[in-house]
């Protein structure tokens, strides 16, 4: 049976295959998942995990982040403006970043708390409505106000596709409208489709499943 060392090695083995011209960063989900299932990809030295409700992240990180602090938490679910504080204080990384109110929030509290958190905007391509993110056509105006008003580090953009298409149009997509705002790093691709992603210039990538297993 596979570890879960065996499983993540597979897959940075996968995207070495790609001849990919930029490093990509695996963003391991360990939402759900016991501070002891992710132990063994702690202690072999990976730095990217990915959560996606603050209350859960507070209790499974924060001791752990402090006796190891090179460990780097993303904040890859939905994030609700009122959660925006503790956010700032457990989240490195916010992958969803996709709303004026919740942008000022983040601001004010990072001057506040001291913090420096790096974001992706997260853009709705499939023009989904149960699913966030700005519009395309709202993306340039928004980048602006975040970065030229609010001052945030803003690394790239962010996308999930529709579920039941082809991914590979929007990661496309979004590499296009990255490319257009001269941004470097890209959000985009999970245990299904990250090759797809990697191929069309993803610098982070999401997986869960594909190294931890299954979520019961």
């Amino acid at each position: 049976m596979d570890t879960i060392i065996d499983r993540f090695n597979k897959i940075n083995s996968n995207i070495l295959k790609t001849n990919r011209d930029k490093e990509v960063k695996i963003i391991a989900v360990s939402k759900t998942f016991s501070l002891d299932h992710i132990k063994p990809l702690i202690n072999y030295g990976h730095i990217h995990f990915g959560e996606n409700k603050v209350q859960e992240a507070q209790a499974k990180w924060s001791e752990i982040k402090k006796e190891n602090d090179k460990i780097k938490l993303h904040m890859i679910g939905k994030l609700q403006t009122n959660k925006s504080k503790d956010a700032v204080k457990i989240f490195d990384y916010i992958h969803s970043l996709d709303n004026q109110k919740l942008a000022d929030a983040l601001a004010k509290h990072q001057i506040n708390l001291k913090r420096d958190l790096k974001y992706f905007i997260q853009v709705n391509i499939g023009k989904e409505k149960q699913k966030s993110g700005i519009t395309v056509g709202e993306l340039d105006g928004f980048y602006n106000y975040c970065k030229n008003k609010l001052n945030l580090n803003i690394l790239g953009l962010m996308v999930i596709p529709p579920y039941n298409e082809n991914p590979e149009k929007y990661f496309k997509v979004l590499n296009e409208l990255n490319k257009s705002l001269a941004l470097q790093d890209l959000s985009m691709g999970m245990s299904a489709d990250y090759i797809q992603a990697v191929t069309h210039g993803a610098t982070f990538i999401r997986v869960g499943s594909s190294i931890f297993g299954l979520r019961s």
